[in-house]
């Protein structure tokens, strides 16, 4: 039994994740920051977030997320680095602290 198309559209949470709109976040963010949150599911948040290019410092949330589109590092207190482009796959904890630096716009789907 094959899904109806009102199925199906009920099931899509976004069409293309690479050209969703996403809303400016805080104006006096220096990464210029947009967000958006596609759904909640099980009580996590999937959404989409980019930033850059530039330098921010960050006290992350309990986050995993995949990078669509753009470069960049996020630096971590202890000392290590991700190199971040796409198809990278992150998992940030509470709590840590991080400085991010992105050299070209930076696009990433997140569950949080």
């Amino acid at each position: 039994m094959s899904a109806t198309p009102t199925q199906a559209a009920a099931r899509t949470v976004s069409t293309d994740v690479h050209r969703a709109t996403l809303e400016p976040t805080e104006q006096t963010d220096p990464l210029a920051t947009a967000a958006t949150v596609l759904a909640t599911h099980a009580g996590v948040e999937v959404g989409l977030w980019e930033a850059g290019p530039g330098t921010d410092a960050d006290v992350e949330d309990d986050e995993l997320f995949v990078v669509l589109s753009g470069e960049g590092e996020v630096a971590f207190d202890d000392g290590s680095t991700i190199a971040l482009g796409p198809g990278v796959l992150v998992r940030l904890h509470a709590g840590d602290r991080t400085t991010w630096t992105i050299t070209r716009r930076l696009r990433k789907l997140y569950l949080a």
